[in-house]
């Protein structure tokens, strides 16, 4: 599944929302400047953020689909899983990972992550909860079940609560503490409002894990059902959405001095 996001890099960019200004200027404290890692920096979308606010970005990405899109927007970008990219001796102000940091070993990953940062540089990993409206959730759900009844996503729920994804940033706050790397992690939260119209949820949907591995008649079955829904509504609607964050700043006891992989 990480291996099909990359079918439509272009797509993909376009659809994908960007994060809360507020997220970026809190990770990097208002200060331009900075050198930033983005961990599975994908087309750059969260990586051409923090170039705006002044930083120097370096992305490391598998797929190398994802990598050369980026590129071509002027994102520096290494090719391999943060487990095995090299840094060269190279450190960072800080470590970002947006919407990827579940593709990354936690244990391996709090490790490399420490070993890169300079002293007082902070880790940061986030990313979007958008949950649609009951009606376009229970579209989905049903017609999916229905066309991949054999997938891991059928069985999901058709709508997650929000304390869902705030368990799985707590579990990666509590890895972070586990590696005895970092001070005590932060829990940050941003919320905002967006209005989807049908063709730009529509868009949207075919960049996430659940579409992008069915074949062209599955994912059209499905998108059909959910357009129907959001036509139902009146074509479009208007949402809260949250982004979540874990984030943490290197412990003193480790800057500088970390050596393991």
């Amino acid at each position: 599944m990480a291996e099909s996001f990359g079918t439509d890099p272009q797509r993909y960019d376009q659809a994908r929302p960007r994060y809360p200004d507020a997220l970026v200027a809190r990770i990097t404290g208002g200060r331009s400047g900075l050198d930033v890692l983005d961990v599975g920096c994908g087309t750059g979308i969260a990586a051409r953020q923090f170039q705006a606010a002044g930083c120097t970005v370096t992305g490391v990405e598998p797929d190398a689909r994802m990598a050369a899109f980026a590129r071509a927007r002027a994102l520096p970008v290494e090719v391999a899983t943060f487990e095995a990219w090299d840094p060269r001796d190279r450190t960072f102000d800080v470590v970002v990972a947006a919407q990827s940091w579940h593709w990354v070993d936690p244990a391996a990953g709090a490790a490399k992550a420490a070993r890169v940062l300079r002293p007082g540089g902070r880790l940061a990993v986030f990313g979007h909860v958008f949950e649609p409206p009951g009606p376009v959730a229970e579209a989905f759900a049903a017609a999916y079940r229905r066309v991949a009844p054999d997938s891991p996503f059928g069985d999901q729920p058709a709508r997650r609560p929000l304390e869902t994804y705030q368990a799985g940033y707590a579990a990666v706050a509590g890895r972070l503490r586990e590696s005895g790397r970092f001070d005590e992690p932060e829990q940050w939260r941003f919320d905002w409002r967006h209005t989807y119209p049908r063709d730009r949820w529509l868009d949207l949907m075919l960049t996430t894990g659940g579409l992008t591995a069915l074949r062209p008649d599955q994912s059209a079955e499905v998108l059909d059902a959910v357009g129907r829904a959001i036509d139902a509504l009146g074509g479009a609607f208007t949402r809260e959405f949250t982004t979540l964050a874990t984030t943490a700043v290197l412990a003193d006891s480790y800057r500088g001095s970390d050596t393991a992989t």
